[in-house]
């Protein structure tokens, strides 16, 4: 089994100012976790940039513009009041983008079984015209268009464990009958969208809220009775995970009780469902996790899994 690893050092130059949850040091923890001889089977990939196109795809041309034209020259410029771009914010968002665009390729053409993107900034906030919650582009919906457009993919599934709801996400696939979104989730709080009776214009949404305080059996279960069972029913073409590793009992942003436990047995239920619905193609991309501790551990369980 291989499992590609994308990282580009442009995205720890990505900094959203001092103090900032969403830290360069995320992606620092993940590369140190991950440089272990345990994880040397790894394929190692450097992403290209994604193309305009990849992007447009999601997001209106006039909206990607605009994200570039607040990129500063130095200093800070501000996509909404918690997103917050440097220089090479824009380089890393391409990058991003493309490493998410280079594994759906990986894994559609065969080059790979799975592949783990350990990219910032995440992206599932993103709406189509605007970025938020530390999100420029939504880089998982970019790679769900792009197994559509250029493989021919039916029916793409993603599924987003982070402890914030994915509302760019849902926003995107709401409409569309051929992907399908499912979520665990804390309800409530940040941004607020994700109630169970939000199930898409075609029955392609599942949410699965947990209130905050649920452990690993509220989460399993969450899992096992929502999530799982209408991800199988959907049937996809290609499994794509949303994984933020924030509802990790650690982390300063939220009030759930997960241990990294939990991530591994997620993901080894997701492998699974992909090994059965559709030849074991899948592609995680990171989303949150903001206890540095808790984010490396949980990262090396999840990639761990992924590699069998």
């Amino acid at each position: 089994m291989t499992t590609r690893f994308y990282f580009h050092p442009v995205c720890i130059e990505h900094e959203p100012s001092p103090n900032h949850p969403e830290s360069p040091a995320r992606l620092t923890t993940i590369a140190e976790v991950l440089a272990d001889p345990e994880f040397d089977a790894l394929d190692r990939q450097t992403p290209p940039e994604a193309a305009r196109e990849h992007l447009v795809r999601v997001h209106p041309a006039d909206y990607v513009e605009r994200v570039f034209a607040l990129v500063p020259d130095e200093g800070y410029g501000r996509i909404d009041a918690d997103t917050i771009v440097s220089p090479r914010s824009g380089d890393a968002a391409l990058r991003a983008a493309g490493a998410i665009v280079d594994a759906v390729d990986s894994v559609m053409t065969g080059a790979a079984d799975s592949a783990f993107c350990a990219m910032r900034p995440p992206g599932h906030h993103a709406e189509s015209t605007q970025g938020m919650g530390f999100c420029l582009f939504n880089s998982v919906a970019v790679g769900a268009e792009h197994a559509r457009v250029a493989h021919g993919a039916e029916r793409v599934a993603v599924m987003d464990f982070d402890v914030h709801h994915g509302n760019g996400t849902q926003a995107m696939f709401w409409n569309e009958p051929g992907l399908f979104y499912a979520s665990t989730h804390q309800w409530p709080l940040y941004p607020g969208t994700g109630d169970k009776s939000e199930t898409g214009a075609h029955g392609n949404i599942a949410n699965a809220p947990l209130w905050p305080g649920a452990g690993s059996e509220d989460f399993r279960t969450a899992m096992r009775d929502v999530v799982l069972p209408a991800m199988r029913n959907f049937g996809p073409d290609l499994v794509m995970i949303s994984a933020g590793f924030d509802g990790h009992r650690r982390d300063p942003l939220a009030q759930l009780e997960l241990e990294v436990e939990d991530f591994a047995w997620a993901t080894d239920e997701l492998r699974k469902l992909a090994d059965t619905a559709c030849g074991g193609r899948l592609v995680s991309t990171l989303e949150g996790g903001y206890d540095l501790q808790a984010l490396g551990d949980s990262a090396a369980a999840h990639v761990r899994t992924l590699m069998g």
